[in-house]
């Protein structure tokens, strides 16, 4: 073995714990209070935008170019730009459906999919029993499907898959029945947006931080051959 340790390694052999892997990896998949913030500020801009001057294609500038300056701040920085991308791309799809009806609600049509199919995906992966979260901890062990074998570490991941469920599922009742509803509902879908997205994201994560807190299942790791 090599006395240089690569970063992956390091950050492995750090999580002695499932609970403390799971943690780890979707604080890092959330991309921390920042990452959730850069997530929500587009949006904040286009919705505030939209809402005071009822022009789609000002607002979508303003949207795109709220996301560009969060890229160029990352950039400016020398930090990952992962998640501002990710915010760039969905401004720009949500912008490619509210100019192509004319319809500032549009913009929120492709969220309230997304929010659907993701949870669709999850509460299936939990009746087959193959939860999303157990390939968090394939993803340190070294082995994407040894978990299974341990009925107490499935169990453990079916529950804080739910919990993952819970927002997209939320989302989807409260924003699909407004975006359903007659007149312009831009306003109302983007607050609902905004207040349902990074603080229910955080409240969920504080869920799971508190079921991972109470836990303390050793990791079993893949033998080097």
């Amino acid at each position: 073995m090599s006395e240089v340790e690569t970063g992956t390694e390091r950050e492995t052999a750090a999580h002695d714990t499932v609970e403390a892997a799971v943690r780890a990896q979707l604080n890092k998949a959330l991309g921390g209070v920042r990452g959730m913030a850069e997530a929500a500020v587009p949006t904040i801009a286009f919705t505030g935008t939209y809402v005071a001057i009822e022009d789609i294609k000002i607002a979508v500038a303003a949207g795109i170019g709220a996301a560009v300056v969060l890229l160029a701040v990352r950039l400016a920085q020398r930090s990952s730009p992962q998640f501002v991308l990710n915010s760039l791309v969905g401004i720009a799809i949500a912008a490619f459906f509210a100019l192509r009806s004319g319809k500032a609600e549009d913009a929120f049509l492709p969220g309230i999919l997304l929010n659907a199919g993701y949870g669709v995906v999850m509460i299936f992966s939990i009746a087959v029993r193959w939860p999303i979260v157990g390939f968090i901890i394939g993803s340190v062990t070294g082995d994407p499907t040894a978990w299974r074998s341990d009925p107490g570490i499935v169990r453990l991941c079916a529950r804080l898959t739910w919990l993952l469920v819970l927002p997209c599922v939320a989302r989807v009742a409260v924003q699909y029945p407004i975006y359903l509803a007659d007149g312009d509902q831009s306003g109302l879908l983007g607050t609902a947006k905004i207040v349902m997205g990074w603080p229910l994201q955080v409240a969920a994560l504080a869920a799971m931080v508190w079921l991972l807190a109470r836990g303390r299942t050793p990791i079993k790791r893949e033998e080097p051959a």
